[in-house]
């Protein structure tokens, strides 16, 4: 009778098929927003994806264990730690062609306060960029839009950026960046 319960139970668990990009650029717009009453309508508004979108995200985070049952806080602790160990193996990125763009990684604040990147510069591609770089695919295609409002989260994908391509030193930087951070939110 216990196996057949058993059984049961995993027949109607919900089944995890993989972080998506999108997952990450969810928990990190609700790290911004700082504030408990945000509802799904508005991470989806913000960050311009479909409701059913972050829903789903919201879901894989929960069973990756990055957000809490309830699905309202980040767990800082497993999040950080995906972020600095798992990020660049899960979601790799090469820089690419020079294009028109947003500057993100080591080109961007508060990453390059620190680093004297000279040439070598990063961007998401967008038509209304202001600077000319090497491609550097973001996490989700809405992004160089979606960062236009919002400060803090355009410096926390920057970061994160610098996580997925950055050279030894850079990634440190970006480490020490983000645990003042998440520390603050």
């Amino acid at each position: 009778m216990q196996f057949a319960n058993r059984e049961l139970n995993i027949v109607h668990m919900k089944k995890h098929n993989g972080m998506r990009p999108q997952d990450i650029v969810v928990l990190i717009k609700i790290i911004s927003l700082q504030q408990p009453d945000w509802k799904n309508i508005d991470i989806a508004n913000a960050i311009l994806i479909s409701p059913s979108e972050v829903s789903e995200a919201l879901n894989r985070c929960k069973i990756a264990g990055l957000i809490d049952s309830k699905k309202r806080k980040v767990n800082m602790n497993s999040f950080f730690e995906f972020l600095i160990y798992g990020l660049k193996y899960v979601f790799p990125v090469q820089p690419g062609s020079v294009v028109k763009g947003i500057p993100t990684a080591h080109s961007a604040s508060p990453i390059k306060e620190h680093i004297s990147s000279g040439n070598d510069i990063y961007v998401w591609p967008y038509p209304k960029g202001t600077q000319r770089g090497q491609a550097i695919e973001p996490l989700y295609k809405n992004l160089p839009k979606a960062v236009e409002n919002d400060k803090m989260f355009y410096e926390l994908l920057v970061i994160i950026d610098t996580i997925r391509v950055g050279r030894v030193r850079e990634i440190e930087i970006a480490i020490e960046e983000l645990k003042k951070r998440l520390r603050n939110a």
